[in-house]
């Protein structure tokens, strides 16, 4: 059958070039192809066409354009990581938080039709009394968002007024991480390092449900299409999958990884994509509970760096200065991209390369296109293009 095409948004790769990238990743492409090929849920002719769909968006990219860059926090201090980068349900506007202690809400077609490092405004701006973690939007109302900080505080803002609608103090330890269920627009979770996951309603000035966990959570992800299902990412190097019905018992513990889980991502129903600081992501298969793929390439030892995912494309930070982006059928990268600047004024000094001083602290896709967001630990951002 004739190979798949790229989507409407892509633009292809010279074949010439697309060939030369494929010979370069030819034992990847191997091995994938085997993989597939004995699966058997991919045996058959839709294992093939599976195989040759991973291939051909393997090679679909070489390089990214930039498209636009924006700065957050103020340049004359130390402390502008970017923590979390969130895009509303329409791709309209796009949130962003840090250690700066302020949330900077942008109009991404303002950002987008600029050009050159343009000191962009943005539409709004509310500053908070913590350095803040991890932001989420509303899946159906537009202006609603949460987010959660180093004081153990859940607040939930309206991004249209710049106004806090309530703030959720029940935390005994720093939260790393909120998220709204894709499903239920009503339910919200928060993981933290008091080693508990608790949920929440905006109705209520309380949680509506508590459970303890074997470590410090640094991540929490709903199901994409079920309210009850939940995986978090641990200190204790597991990522656990329950159903809130029954937290007693584990629907999966999925375990691989040699130092805490950062972060865990859906990229399909059945299967989710797992970040840690053992510089690795893992793929599961949740109805196997078997890791069918493991991504290294990058570098990831101590900070929290980043995981963003497409049906298709992974991408995270990494400790010199770069993310990457992976396949989700080939284990090792099929792009990098290295900020090359410490500040708007002054170079970045390299070793071999590389910045090992500075790092990538976290990406974000836009939905349904090849654009990806990334900040670096000094709050420099842009807006990249796979092309």
């Amino acid at each position: 059958s004739a190979p798949p095409s790229c989507p409407h948004w892509a633009t292809e790769a010279p074949f010439h070039n697309r060939t030369l990238k494929a010979g370069a990743h030819i034992q990847e492409v191997i091995d994938s192809y085997y993989f597939m090929r004995n699966d058997p849920q991919d045996s058959g002719e839709d294992g093939l066409q599976g195989f040759m769909d991973g291939v051909h968006r393997f090679t679909c990219y070489s390089s990214f354009r930039e498209l636009s860059s924006l700065v957050y926090g103020d340049q004359t201090s130390n402390s502008c990581i970017v923590s979390s980068i969130e895009f509303d349900k329409d791709n309209a506007f796009v949130a962003v938080a840090g250690v700066a202690k302020k949330i900077k809400v942008f109009n991404y077609s303002t950002v987008i039709n600029s050009t050159g490092f343009t000191n962009h405004f943005p539409v709004q701006e509310m500053v908070c009394t913590a350095k803040l973690s991890s932001l989420s939007y509303n899946p159906y109302f537009k202006s609603t968002l949460a987010s959660s900080d180093y004081e153990g505080c859940v607040c939930v803002w309206d991004t249209h007024t710049g106004t806090k609608v309530s703030r959720l103090q029940e935390h005994e330890k720093r939260v790393w991480s909120v998220v709204y269920s894709p499903s239920d627009p009503n339910l919200f979770a928060s993981g933290s390092d008091d080693c508990s996951v608790k949920l929440w309603r905006p109705t209520q000035s309380h949680s509506c449900f508590s459970f303890p966990t074997p470590g410090n959570v640094c991540t929490v992800k709903f199901h994409p299409s079920n309210h009850y299902f939940l995986a978090y990412g641990s200190a204790d190097h597991v990522v656990h999958y329950v159903d809130l019905r029954n937290t007693k018992e584990s629907l999966a513990s999925l375990r691989g990884h040699k130092k805490a889980v950062s972060y865990v991502q859906f990229i399909s129903p059945t299967e989710l994509v797992s970040a840690s600081t053992d510089s690795e992501l893992r793929l599961w298969d949740l109805n196997s509970k078997f890791c069918t793929r493991v991504y290294r390439g990058h570098v990831n030892e101590r900070n929290f760096v980043g995981l963003s995912v497409t049906p298709h494309y992974i991408s995270c930070g990494s400790e010199n200065n770069s993310f990457y982006v992976y396949n989700k059928h080939i284990s090792k990268p099929m792009l990098k991209y290295t900020f090359n600047l410490r500040s708007l004024l002054e170079p970045t000094s390299t070793e071999n390369g590389e910045d090992h001083t500075n790092f990538v602290s976290s990406v974000c896709w836009k939905k349904n296109s090849n654009i990806i967001l990334a900040a670096n630990s000094q709050g420099l951002m842009k807006v990249l293009q796979m092309c």
